[in-house]
């Protein structure tokens, strides 16, 4: 595994932020919206490079930040000034409204401009303070910005998983029976941030898993339950842990799954459920490329001992960048039509994860991020396979 790079070379923040605010205003006009009002702090995040301190940090409800994007123009209501790039000026920025009371949700009413508008979400107060006012899905305009990576971005997921990957090392080298998950948990916090992490973003995941659906916990449709919590317990000798794991590097996700064996013994069965997995990637990798569909994907995925190798509550392959899981989403229970429509293209990130369980015997997880190119692929995580290959 080649050594990963953490410095600046290569990235250029600036020309990020630029570069997204032209995707989303070209959006915008191909949706006929006159400006967006974004309350999901990823949202505003992608849209004006603001950060907020890492509390609550999908929602941020008490004192999230709030944009105004109009072609012309940027507002941004926030509370945490050390958060705000230096291209928006001080009469760009204003002070956060409280927008679960209705004095805060009428200060943001009477600062929209005309035309229609574009929210990703709405608080109740604010809601009624539209009075009336149309209020339009901004999902269509969020996607069709953030589908699409600039090399900037995909730098910055790249370096993101590099962060992630490396902090794996040392988690690795502390599994032992005895040694608490939540052990684990503390170890990786500590090393991403030594080695650069903006924040983290996924609360780490070491499930122990059971040797059968039966053993529990199962959902109520009788699925196999993965993640749950973190348990602040010791990890015994043999058992099998689902690792899921994720941080953030200047606003992009990493995304981290590997399947762990406490003691390092793996038998042969292990070993087959690791090549079967192995299988199913390198089979859907065959087919990625500008033009191929989602459901090219899945087909090549094909089924695996007479099932999907993927749990049916997520999915084969999902996109990541300022939200972990974002488009483009690949073999969800939308069906085989949605998948039909989802058109690889050059600059797409996607996440696969694929799954084999062998009912008495556990299973085998792992993740892998790809970025579509303009004649195929390339790999964005880096990570090695010991002791299964």
């Amino acid at each position: 595994m080649t050594a990963p790079s953490f410095g600046q070379g290569g990235l250029d923040l600036a020309r990020m932020r630029r570069d997204r605010r032209r995707m989303l205003v070209d959006a915008m006009a191909a949706n006929s919206l006159d400006a967006l009002v974004l309350l999901g702090q990823n949202n505003v995040g992608y849209a004006t490079g603001a950060r907020a301190p890492v509390a609550d940090a999908a929602r941020a409800g008490a004192r999230r930040m709030v944009a105004i994007v109009t072609p012309d123009d940027t507002a941004l209501f926030t509370s945490f000034p050390d958060g705000v790039p230096p291209e928006l000026s001080d009469e760009q920025v204003l002070d956060s409204l409280p927008l679960e009371s209705d004095i805060g949700a009428r200060a943001l009413v009477d600062a929209l401009p005309e035309g229609k508008l574009g929210f990703d979400e709405l608080t109740m107060p604010l809601r009624a303070a539209l009075d009336g006012r149309e209020a339009l899905d901004a999902a269509v305009v969020l996607s069709a910005a953030k589908t699409v990576k600039t090399p900037d971005e995909i730098e910055c997921i790249r370096r993101a998983q590099a962060i992630n990957e490396e902090a794996m090392l040392a988690v690795e080298g502390m599994l032992a029976p005895g040694v608490y998950a939540t052990a684990l948990t503390g170890c990786f916090l500590r090393r991403v941030f030594e080695l650069g992490a903006t924040s983290n973003t996924v609360e780490p995941i070491f499930q122990v898993m059971p040797r059968r659906i039966a053993d529990g916990p199962y959902s109520a449709t009788g699925d196999l339950v993965f993640p749950t919590v973190t348990k602040h317990e010791p990890v015994g000798e043999g058992d099998v842990i689902w690792v899921d794991t994720g941080i953030d590097y200047h606003g992009y996700k990493s995304d981290f799954g590997r399947t762990w064996v406490v003691g390092g013994q793996v038998d042969e069965r292990r070993r087959d459920q690791f090549r079967r997995w192995r299988g199913v990637v390198d089979r859907v990798l065959e087919v990625v490329k500008p033009g191929a569909t989602a459901a090219d994907l899945t087909r090549a995925a094909g089924e695996v001992d007479g099932r999907r190798p993927w749990l049916a509550h997520l999915y084969l392959a999902h996109g990541t960048g300022t939200d972990s899981a974002e488009m483009p989403l690949i073999g969800t229970d939308l069906g085989s039509d949605f998948d039909e429509g989802v058109v690889l293209v050059p600059g797409m990130v996607t996440v696969f994860e694929p799954v084999i369980w062998d009912d008495g015997h556990a299973g085998y997880r792992s993740e892998e991020i790809v970025a579509v190119t303009d004649d195929g692929y390339t790999m964005l995580s880096n990570h090695h396979y010991a002791p299964y290959e």
